[in-house]
């Protein structure tokens, strides 16, 4: 007997033809200028992600499927916005030169990392580096794809997302599932090829988090960062060291000071090991690609001085802050608010934001930051801009509002930016901090 498919399997197969009618239709059409439209991006984010809530009531499911329509190129495109009028002076400048590396460990002089607009993507939702393309027509100036693990692993048993949809918030207990790095290292390879043949011209850029397997110890755990990076680093414009997702076990004990210097350490050899290979084989692209270090909202102020004084002391080319949280705060009202994992969105904004300012504080401004956990309007990015941060990410608000986020975070940014008189973002970095502009 032939079993009925489940309503989740229908709906997939349902869209998926949608999807590939859309994709067909595009190739016979201008559908950058479809896809860019105000009309298209209302119909993806105010119709199509809602229903897409309800044929898909599974938060794993629906993620799958919003990755395949990044794939194909049926997500919203960037299109730009004039804000000359809007209590400014002139137009403002989105774009971020974050990574500078004023004394290089090699002795060379002064070396500068891309350029390209300062609201970029978190690592989580392209765990495999699948959609990139797609995700920068988004008009996200970065995409981080990750967590990358060495070799393949399953990650945990499903259930394992959750959307609190009255709290605008995501629980995730993922567990780093990843195809690996030589799957990984196959799909962005096509990805750079295609740049090769049709090179980008919004500036975005393209950042890789890796982390550790599952069953390797603490002590073997340098060796699957440094082999990450050895096969990811070359497709890389940055990279990302995790060491603060809550759903592995043991990771986050990689914050302590000792732990965390051997394996920034580590990251920052191999990295310039392998920028000194492709210099040698006559790369073509940028060599420069600054090593950040992803930590927990949840450190307390020792871990955090410690990680602080570890990132100096190494040169380390950034932070990323923050990752998600185990906190689960007493406003929550979601019945999945006690789901073990990591909890991302609107709840998590405070704690990050206060997380950016102690960071920046406790490396006196002299180490870039990357601002994440809770963004979904330009006053949120703007509010970590001003606590010190050089360049922010949005993940969760898409779950909620779909890919044109991206744009309208990105048009609300410069609006608000506009509004207090500031021409750029650069001009508007760690503003807090400024005598008279202090908050605790």
């Amino acid at each position: 007997m032939i079993r009925p498919r489940p309503p989740y399997t229908r709906a997939i197969a349902a869209a998926t033809a949608i999807t590939s009618a859309a994709v067909a239709v595009d190739l016979f059409s201008e559908s950058s200028r479809l896809r860019s439209s105000p009309i298209y991006h209302r119909i993806i984010d105010r119709a199509a992600v809602p229903i897409l809530k309800v044929v898909l009531p599974d938060a794993e499911d629906a993620h799958a499927f919003a990755v395949a329509a990044a794939r194909r190129g049926v997500a919203p495109a960037y299109y730009p916005r004039d804000v000359t009028g809007v209590e400014s002076t002139g137009p403002v400048d989105l774009m971020v030169i974050p990574f500078v590396r004023r004394r290089t460990r090699g002795g060379e002089g002064d070396q500068r990392g891309p350029s390209f607009p300062c609201v970029g993507l978190a690592a989580g939702f392209d765990k495999d580096g699948e959609a990139v393309w797609g995700l920068l027509d988004a008009g996200f100036g970065s995409v981080e794809i990750g967590t990358v693990t060495p070799r393949p692993q399953p990650g945990n048993p499903r259930p394992r997302l959750f959307r609190l949809s009255e709290d605008r918030a995501v629980v995730n207990r993922y567990g780093f599932n990843s195809s690996g790095e030589a799957a990984v290292a196959k799909n962005l390879e096509e990805f750079r090829a295609r740049e090769r043949l049709a090179p980008r011209t919004d500036g975005g850029v393209l950042g890789i988090n890796v982390g550790k397997n599952k069953l390797t110890s603490e002590a073997d755990a340098r060796d699957d960062y440094v082999s990450a990076i050895r096969a990811l680093g070359p497709y890389a414009d940055y990279i990302v060291v995790n060491v603060s997702s809550p759903n592995t076990p043991g990771l986050r004990d990689m914050q302590r000071r000792a732990p965390l210097m051997a394996l920034v350490t580590a990251a920052l050899d191999a990295r310039d090991a392998a920028t000194a290979m492709e210099r040698r084989e006559g790369a073509t692209r940028g060599t420069f690609r600054p090593v950040l270090v992803k930590i927990s909202p949840d450190m307390s102020d020792t871990e955090m001085s410690d990680a602080a004084d570890v990132v100096l002391r190494t040169g380390v080319d950034g932070v990323v802050v923050s990752n998600t949280t185990i906190s689960r705060p007493e406003s929550l009202v979601s019945s999945f608010r006690e789901e073990k994992g990591g909890l991302s969105g609107a709840p998590l904004r405070e704690a990050s934001t206060r997380a950016v300012r102690r960071m920046y504080e406790l490396t006196g401004g002299q180490v870039p930051i990357v601002g994440a956990g809770g963004i979904s309007s330009g006053e949120d990015a703007l509010e970590k801009i001003f606590a010190g941060a050089s360049m922010v990410q949005i993940y969760t608000a898409m779950a909620f509002e779909g890919p044109g986020v991206a744009t309208r975070v990105r048009h609300e940014l410069e609006v608000a930016l506009a509004k207090r008189g500031f021409k750029s973002v650069q001009e508007a970095v760690g503003y807090d901090h400024r005598r008279g502009n202090r908050k605790e």
